[in-house]
């Protein structure tokens, strides 16, 4: 896509346009240029690579690529295709609910880990999805334990943040507990975030970055988004003790984000610029109910249609961040949090014109369906209704998927090897 002005120009095609920024915004989180400029020295010892995310592979391969030397690598990535590693062992678990394998997983690293001492590195490659991936019941308690509560927090409409604080307090793997079992070894922990503000504790749940949260914060979190748990698990939690960044055993210890959603809007934004449109980065960091958030994204795309507020169009307003779904009782459909957002704007948008956006997941997969997410315009609400659908039902039943394979709407790149956390884009022309 190369045109720069798409009002004259009868082959520009916006959702190209669109699906062309996702892909620049994908390419500025690769794995293997974000480590290449954060490599650690080399040890006098053995180097042991651990790791975990949906991205978890990518980056083995990536770090074996640019280290090149003999590893001891054992990571836990998504069940399904990843990438083919030399010397480290890639395990597959569960996401977003944990799995038995995902057990198997955590144990692993933790045996990994062992017996080593202060001439040793350990180079911890965490990624987005590893919370999840690395389940890890505390003694007393089992996987079905650990399940529920994910299960519960997931439907909860939590942001990510105050989950990850609740589920490291039920674990003994995260909260930097990973990494205080590899002592005296130095950790070098490189995080590709998808947390909104970019804190490494949080994500992943952080196994080998300790955070600030304590069990009074987790339980305030439980209280204030009514989670509802078993007693036993909340007595746990509230009486739980988490590593603290103060710890001697994180004392030689390095944490580097080494990619996020702010470097990848600002790459997408730079594409834009280049190609003739005015971009504007609303927020990396933005968190709330998917639709309500898609109503206020369609507010500013109206406002700015009609009224550009200092700035000419072509423009694209750009955001990230990571929304949620509060799920009620009842059944539920298919559909993630980037297709509700974007379904609860195509809403709004109906009828409007000169207006596309894009909402996709990073990571190339948006909740339990291989769509990264959807495109939508305002002809997608009358094209959900010509095959038979209604829009707003499908809304209430958190069914965006089911609506947007009926308009055609469907956004699928496959996975990315990568997860920054959500993608929108909003072109006005």
């Amino acid at each position: 896509m190369t045109s720069k002005s798409p009002e004259n120009d009868l082959t520009f095609e916006p959702r190209a346009f669109l699906s062309d920024l996702f892909r620049v915004a994908v390419a500025a989180a690769d794995p293997y240029e974000a480590i290449v400029r954060h490599l650690p020295a080399r040890p006098r010892g053995r180097t042991i690579v651990v790791g975990a995310g949906k991205a978890a592979s990518q980056m083995a391969a990536a770090f074996e690529r640019a280290w090149g030397e003999r590893v001891e690598g054992l990571v836990v990535a998504r069940h399904g295709p990843v990438e083919t590693c030399r010397y480290t062992q890639v395990l597959t678990a569960a996401h977003p609910v944990p799995d038995e394998a995902g057990i198997v997983g955590a144990e692993a690293l933790l045996r990994h880990v062992e017996g080593l001492t202060s001439d040793d590195l350990v180079v911890a490659l965490i990624s987005g999805g590893g919370s999840a991936l690395l389940p890890a019941p505390p003694q007393g308690f089992a996987l079905a334990d650990e399940k529920a509560l994910n299960e519960v927090l997931l439907a909860s409409g939590a942001p990510i943040s105050a989950m990850n604080v609740v589920r490291k307090h039920f674990s003994r793997i995260k909260g930097g507990r990973l990494a205080a079992r590899a002592y005296p070894a130095k950790v070098v922990s490189l995080v590709v975030s998808d947390v909104p503000g970019d804190s490494p504790a949080l994500v992943a749940s952080g196994p080998t970055v300790a955070g600030s949260g304590n069990a009074e914060e987790a339980l305030r979190i439980i209280r204030d988004y009514r989670i509802d748990l078993p007693a036993s698990v909340i007595e746990f939690i509230g009486r739980e003790r988490v590593p603290l960044p103060g710890d001697e055993a994180f004392a030689r210890n390095e944490v580097h984000v080494i990619a996020s959603a702010r470097v990848s809007l600002e790459a997408a934004a730079a594409h834009a610029r280049k190609l003739g449109f005015q971009p504007l980065i609303l927020s990396d960091s933005i968190e709330g109910e998917a639709k309500d958030i898609g109503r206020m994204h369609a507010a500013l795309a109206l406002e700015f249609s009609a009224n550009a507020q200092g700035l000419s169009k072509p423009m694209v307003f750009l955001s990230g961040g990571e929304t949620t779904v509060t799920i009620g009782g009842g059944k539920y459909g298919k559909g993630g949090r980037n297709s509700e957002l974007l379904l609860s704007a195509a809403i709004d948008l109906q009828g409007a014109e000169g207006i596309t956006a894009l909402a996709a997941d990073t990571d190339g997969i948006d909740g339990s369906e291989d769509n990264a997410g959807a495109f939508c315009d305002g002809g997608t609400v009358a094209r959900i209704r010509a095959a038979g659908g209604d829009a707003r039902t499908y809304l209430a039943g958190h069914d965006a998927w089911s609506a947007f394979d009926l308009a055609g709407d469907l956004f699928v790149p496959g996975p990315t090897g990568t997860n920054v956390n959500d993608f929108r884009a909003f072109l006005i022309v």
